[in-house]
């Protein structure tokens, strides 16, 4: 008769904690399961303990194979297993003794398809529990999706040990981690098996104790581009999990929320997605928004947009003040000094010449010298450049003006069409009062007065 559970555990030289791991298994008040041992090409003492358990326990399984990496363990012991449920369990951490006991009793109790429990950070000896979702009632696939899109790349969604999946699910979609990725692999198969569940429920309990930051690309030293190349492949995942929850109308209203996890997935050791300096980190001063006048009025809308722009920018590989650039831009060829840019900008000339090098050599602009030519307020020796926009840069381009149609759509939330129609026509006399006057000051400024 097969077993309710089948519990699988990837071992590669483990031998200072698997002790540890497997007696908190084997000492379960739920006793229907079986458990698989996978040595993954261990050089130390892990093989020989794995053998110890399996004649001590008829429940232990044991399959020594050649070292080929986490993924490839675990989907042969997929192939091997034999329960109702998978649970999944890593060699340096261990389960509380009533986890596998809560985990069935609350897929049978609601029918679920994925059961997802609360963990323990362990710190030393300290222990810090971990838990995102506070219902104890069952919920739907694209109400977890939506729990999930608060904290994506938060451990609680993305490993597999603090879960229980329905094999069944596994073996009718053929599911199996991707042995080509060494970063969020686990994440990527929870994407795949949650499309076809249906039934969710979470356990406010903590029943798993995690030690320690596991696989992280820094620790495996993976190079920058690798790990660029390795991080936009999960974006691509997680980003078409969503279109394929949500209608193509639900999905453009979620859509910035979707890309937030590109700042979120920006650590882990390497930097953002293609930059080298921590540039896209978007600072809010708490104070600085509350304050009232004239300073902190601009301060918050240029925060606001910040926000937006934000994860185009990692997206992208580029600084905040990249996109902006660009927003600058626009969709036109302009023509201009680098100060009247950098003026613009809250830049330097320098700073400008170093955007317009990025920006050139990444094929989203082309930056020549212009006709001459001055305009009001520059000497005869400022230099005027042409900066043209590319084809290249028509999609980034329209996702920062739908970045701009979202900013805008925040401010006027709660507005009665009529009070829209009200503040645009205000803001009309406004911006013309402004331009009067600063046009003035400028005619002033040119002819030496």
């Amino acid at each position: 008769m097969s077993p309710k559970v089948s519990i699988i555990v990837p071992v590669h030289n483990a031998q200072a904690t698997l002790s540890r791991c497997v007696s908190s298994i084997l000492h379960q008040e739920y006793t229907d399961f079986e458990l698989l041992l996978i040595d993954d090409g261990s050089t130390d003492a892990s093989g020989t303990l794995c053998d110890e358990f399996a004649s001590q326990d008829e429940r232990v399984t044991v399959i020594h194979k050649e070292n080929s990496g986490v993924s490839d363990t675990r989907n042969l012991a997929l192939s091997k297993a034999e329960g109702i449920y998978l649970q999944f369990v890593d060699s340096d951490d261990w389960i509380t003794p009533d986890a596998t006991k809560r985990f069935v009793k609350t897929a049978e109790e609601n029918a679920c398809d994925l059961v997802i429990a609360d963990f323990y950070r362990v710190i030393g000896e300290r222990l810090s529990p971990k838990g995102n979702i506070d219902t104890a009632e069952p919920f739907s696939r694209e109400q977890y999706a939506a729990y999930m899109m608060e904290s994506p790349a938060d451990f609680y969604y993305g490993v597999l040990w603090n879960k229980l999946f329905r094999r069944e699910i596994v073996e009718k979609y053929r599911l199996r981690m991707d042995s080509s990725v060494s970063w969020c692999e686990d994440f990527m198969f929870n994407l795949e098996y949650i499309r076809h569940a249906k039934v969710f429920c979470a356990i406010q309990i903590p029943l798993y104790y995690y030690v320690k930051t596991k696989g992280s690309l820094a620790s495996q030293g993976m190079n920058l581009p690798k790990a660029v190349k390795m991080k936009r492949e999960v974006f691509d995942c997680y980003n078409n999990f969503y279109k394929n929850i949500f209608s193509e109308e639900d999905y453009e209203k979620i859509r910035f929320q979707v890309y937030r996890f590109l700042i979120d997935a920006a650590g882990d050791g390497i930097l953002s997605l293609g930059a080298k300096k921590l540039e896209n980190q978007l600072y809010i001063s708490l104070e600085g928004i509350s304050k009232g006048g004239a300073l902190s009025e601009i301060y918050r809308c240029s925060k606001l947009l910040d926000y937006y722009l934000e994860p185009i920018a990692v997206k992208y590989g580029l600084s905040l003040q990249d996109v902006r650039f660009l927003l600058c831009l626009g969709e036109s060829t302009l023509v201009c000094s680098k100060r009247d840019l950098a003026d613009r900008l809250g830049d330097t000339p320098q700073g400008i010449s170093r955007r317009l090098q990025k920006l050139t050599a990444k094929g989203y602009l082309k930056a020549e010298d212009a006709m001459p030519g001055r305009q009001r307020g520059e000497s005869r020796k400022t230099k005027r450049i042409k900066v043209t926009l590319l084809p290249d840069a028509d999609l980034i381009l329209r996702e920062l003006k739908q970045a701009e149609a979202e900013d805008a759509e925040l401010r006027f939330s709660g507005f009665t069409e009529e009070e829209r129609e009200i503040y645009r026509k205000l803001a009309q006399k406004m911006s013309y009062n402004m331009q009067r006057l600063l046009s003035n000051y400028g005619s002033i400024i040119s002819s030496g007065m």
